[in-house]
């Protein structure tokens, strides 16, 4: 009788054990999941109040009341990234003058909780070598009816931070339209070659996400083509395709450098024109 009561004190000790380690990794398991949401949290458009909306010309305005919503959710809900990127839209669209006193110190409670003074510049310095991409890529094809641009989706209001070859007539600082916002809700999307009519303006254009880790995406580079220009005005007399191609084909220096593959590089000392050279 001895043997077995010892038998089941032994065995309810083991069993004791199992479930103390199982509730032990269930805890480390909650706990690590617990820490990767805090630390990572979601995008800011996955939630209903995000602070954008969109108006009858398609562009994008900035919601107060939305804002509010999602300032009051992140200070009992805790989500560094989404909080961050509120944060960030709030300041870009002046959100201290807009807000009642009263909740003013709640926005500075939420600022205060996420580090809101770190965080100002951030996409920003993110975008800066994609805003020289798309300056270098403009600046060599100038006046030919090609626009490219560079869109910073986490200031929706004044989202264009660099521009070239204007054909659209908008201006660094404008705010984005619903295409972009339909665009970073839709994030794993690219937009290419699509066709946009506009009253009597046709354009063929290209939208290219631009993505960050921690926030989702962030940016986007657009290329619009005037559609009309290069099939009415350019197309007109043959004097005006030769003026187009020779202002496409200008250069402002010439190197001493060998891009082509050595097949390529034989071909061409031997007489290739260029990559669809019948002769060879």
């Amino acid at each position: 009788m001895i043997n077995a009561l010892q038998s089941e004190i032994g065995i309810n000790v083991i069993a004791s054990i199992i479930a103390s380690l199982v509730f032990l990794a269930a805890g480390f398991v909650w706990g690590k999941y617990k820490e990767r949401r805090r630390k990572f949290g979601r995008n800011l458009e996955e939630y209903d109040f995000y602070p954008f909306t969109v108006s009858r010309e398609n562009f994008g305005e900035f919601s107060l009341k939305d804002f509010r919503l999602g300032m009051h959710y992140f200070l009992k809900n805790e989500d560094h990234t989404a909080a961050r990127q509120l944060i960030f839209i709030g300041e870009q669209n002046n959100v201290r003058t807009q807000l009642e006193p009263a909740e003013q110190k709640v926005y500075a409670q939420l600022f205060d909780k996420y580090q809101g003074k770190k965080i100002a510049d951030d996409t920003h310095e993110f975008l800066e070598n994609y805003e020289r991409i798309v300056r270098l890529i403009g600046k060599s094809f100038p006046g030919t009816g090609i626009e490219i641009l560079l869109h910073n989706l986490a200031d929706p209001a004044h989202s264009l931070v660099a521009l070239e070859n204007n054909v659209t007539g908008r201006h660094l600082r404008d705010g984005t339209t619903n295409l972009l916002i339909d665009l970073k809700r839709r994030e794993n999307e690219d937009k290419l070659n699509y066709e946009l009519n506009i009253g009597a303006r046709k354009f063929k254009c290209t939208t290219i996400p631009i993505k960050r880790k921690e926030f989702g995406i962030v940016g986007a580079i657009c290329i619009n083509v005037d559609a009309n220009y290069l099939t009415e005005d350019v197309m007109k007399s043959q004097e005006r395709i030769e003026a187009f191609f020779k202002n496409l084909c200008r250069t402002d220096m010439q190197l001493d450098e060998n891009i082509l593959s050595k097949d390529e590089y034989a071909k061409a000392l031997k007489g290739k024109r260029h990559f669809k050279d019948e002769a060879f």
